[in-house]
């Protein structure tokens, strides 16, 4: 089991945003922005790519769902959606509130928050995700 998949399951504690039967959603602890979250699908696979289309359609409408609710919970320009990573073995989106488009570069320096800043930031994705 990979350490998402131990988060989706409440092995490993999160800053939990949304989930259903399928996915999951829940805050990056090394966020770019406030709001910067994560959504997986609680199957294990390594790329989003991999997943049949019917999966990857419904996990697109909950990553949406996701999004709108990280949009009105943190307003901005647009919420970035990113998939990119290697170094876990799990399909995942990024999304980032924006301003510009430097607020999604990777290369920046990851915020440090508190971990009251984190409930605070996971607790206003939750009221607004519908």
């Amino acid at each position: 089991m990979d350490i998402f998949s131990k988060i989706a399951a409440g092995e490993i504690p999160s800053y939990k945003c949304a989930e259903d039967e399928q996915f999951y959603a829940f805050l990056d602890i090394n966020p770019l922005v406030k709001g910067h979250t994560l959504v997986i699908p609680r199957r294990e696979i390594d790329y989003i790519f991999d997943m049949d289309d019917e999966e990857l359609a419904v996990f697109q409408l909950f990553a949406k769902r996701v999004a709108l609710a990280v949009g009105r919970a943190f307003p901005c320009k647009k919420v970035a959606q990113v998939v990119l990573g290697l170094e876990v073995p799990h399909a995942h989106i990024h999304l980032i509130p924006m301003q510009s488009e430097q607020d999604v570069d990777f290369r920046r320096e990851k915020l440090k928050l508190s971990e009251a800043e984190f409930q605070d930031i996971a607790a206003r994705i939750r009221a607004e995700f519908k």
